[in-house]
């Protein structure tokens, strides 16, 4: 991640080492403060009020191309992972691509704190295979799970 900052009036731009794998082709730093991730229906807006820089990891068909992936990594900051996943019907499906790319990209799959989303067209209720799955992405990946429908702002 490259960091600015001001220092005797001079512009100065920094590097920030994250704890996971590299892609450089698939990695884009984002300043704006919305960033919208889309894919058919399902959408996601990141709001980053402060115009933070924002890395965004392209993972499906980029950092992962075959096998079970998400479709993006968002690193708002050094102490945490949002993995994305914006899917039409099939939430176990979304939630085996979710875990399958935190194994992959995390270097520390429990260390460190996670925020999983699903965006889907269709939102479940609040099943309790639904409570399950949250309870063991806590458990196995200290990760929360949220799956909401069609439109999602979250802050980071």
């Amino acid at each position: 991640m490259v960091k600015t900052a001001l220092f005797c009036h001079k512009l100065v731009r920094f590097s920030i080492n994250y704890d996971m794998k590299s892609f450089p082709d698939c990695e884009e730093h984002r300043y704006d403060k919305s960033i919208v991730l889309k894919e058919n229906q399902s959408k996601i807006t990141l709001k980053n009020p402060k115009g933070l820089d924002i890395l965004v990891i392209t993972v499906d068909g980029c950092a992962i191309k075959e096998g079970l992936r998400c479709d993006y990594v968002v690193i708002p900051n050094l102490d945490s992972e949002i993995y994305i996943e914006l899917k039409g019907r099939d939430i176990s499906h979304a939630i085996k691509q979710l875990e399958n790319s935190i194994k992959i990209l995390s270097d520390d799959s429990k260390k460190k704190r996670k925020i999983c989303f699903i965006i889907s067209s269709r939102c479940p209720k609040m099943s309790t295979e639904i409570q399950k799955f949250k309870k063991n992405f806590k458990r196995d990946y200290n990760a929360t799970l949220t799956i909401k429908n069609i439109n999602y702002t979250h802050n980071v």
